[in-house]
């Protein structure tokens, strides 16, 4: 009997110490899930203008409340830490935790990432997300950021852009030769083989450049954010469909240090915050479209689409670009294959299943 009790009171020790001993692992679990961080984000948009600055801010609050506010994330406007095209370099030193940017702001640096943002002739968004999450797209955009220091996630999806404002009636290629235009991304590189001379602007140096004449022309958004910046006030004369950018994706960046700081948990709650402000930064920007239309068209812009064959004369000249693109850069030839690649297989179904 002697023996049958201490041998009870033996396994309920090694019981009671297990139980603890796990208490002890859950409580260093729930720690690490809890342990609070705030970052520094260093924005390329105002805050105030809608969808590419709204975005940002609601990603803001909806990750300090999808944490338990556990993660903070606090919005700087552009040139408050950094200057909007210096927020790579800072985020991959850690000089400041996290940016809110765009892929193609980085072309300098790595030309391949001028995919991840939109290019000539793209897809929209759906072809686009299924690219990027099935079609290998995502492991090659975060390699290319990984070398860097850097965490990258898509935080941001937008509508079709416009394709630019001009001063005057733009009838033939002839009357694109000579002028100054702010143009992003790709696109840039067709405008300049139709005799156009381009340079990337940051969205508030636009308006300046324009009123001063520094630049003839701009492209730069949609509707309902090209008409915050004011630039009908300067040029009447805009033009569809915006062959350049028909969807664009906005990213968050985190420097590699912060984001391995962060438990399996939070890195979770950030994926899915994004994943929502992808859905809602879209849904918002095809709802706004409409009534800015009628609000500049009231103003006295002028609105145009292009000619079928200035569509086929910039499609022709996209073609050459990234061929030519491809032949100089590793990883641009890398990313511009599995493009095609997918893009062709897709094609088969976006034929069948979608109405013309």
């Amino acid at each position: 009997m002697r023996k049958a009790f201490i041998s009870v009171m033996c396994l309920m020790i090694v019981f009671i110490a297990g139980c603890d001993d796990n208490k002890s692992k859950n409580n260093a679990g729930a720690e690490k899930i809890e342990k609070s961080v705030s970052w520094k984000m260093a924005a390329a948009f105002p805050s105030s203008l809608v969808i590419l600055g709204e975005t940002g801010i609601k990603f803001t609050k909806t990750i300090d409340k999808v944490s338990g506010s556990t993660i903070k994330v606090k919005y700087f406007e552009p040139g408050a830490l950094v200057p909007a095209f210096e927020i790579f370099d800072a985020v991959s030193s850690g000089s400041v935790d996290a940016g809110w940017s765009s892929p193609g702001y980085w072309a300098g640096k790595i030309p391949a990432l001028q995919f991840f943002t939109t290019f000539p002739f793209g897809p929209d968004p759906g072809e686009y997300f299924a690219w990027l999450r099935y079609g290998g797209g995502n492991e090659i955009f975060r390699e290319l950021y990984h070398e860097h220091n850097i965490y990258p996630i898509h935080c941001m999806a937008t509508s079709p852009e416009a394709s630019g404002w001009f001063r005057k009636e733009i009838k033939n290629v002839e009357d694109l030769q000579g002028l100054k235009m702010r143009f992003f991304g790709l696109g840039a590189k067709v405008m300049e083989k139709l005799g156009v001379s381009t340079q990337l602007l940051a969205g508030g140096d636009i308006y300046p450049a324009l009123e001063l004449g520094t630049i003839d022309a701009t492209e730069f958004s949609m509707p309902a954010i090209d008409i915050e910046l004011g630039f009908n006030d300067i040029a009447d004369h805009y033009y569809f469909p915006g062959w350049h950018q028909p969807a664009s994706l906005g990213e968050l960046i985190v420097n590699m240090d912060r984001w391995l700081e962060l438990s399996d948990t939070q890195k979770a709650q950030i994926e899915v915050t994004c994943g929502e402000m992808l859905v809602d930064s879209l849904a918002n920007s095809e709802a706004v479209q409409p009534p800015a239309i009628t609000k500049l068209e009231e103003s006295g812009v002028q609105i145009h689409k292009w000619s079928p064959e200035m569509i086929a004369l910039f499609k022709e000249k996209w073609f050459e670009v990234v061929e030519e693109e491809a032949s100089k850069n590793e990883d641009f030839s890398r990313v511009w294959s599995s493009v095609k690649k997918f893009r062709t297989s897709y094609a088969r179904w976006k034929d069948l299943g979608y109405l013309k």
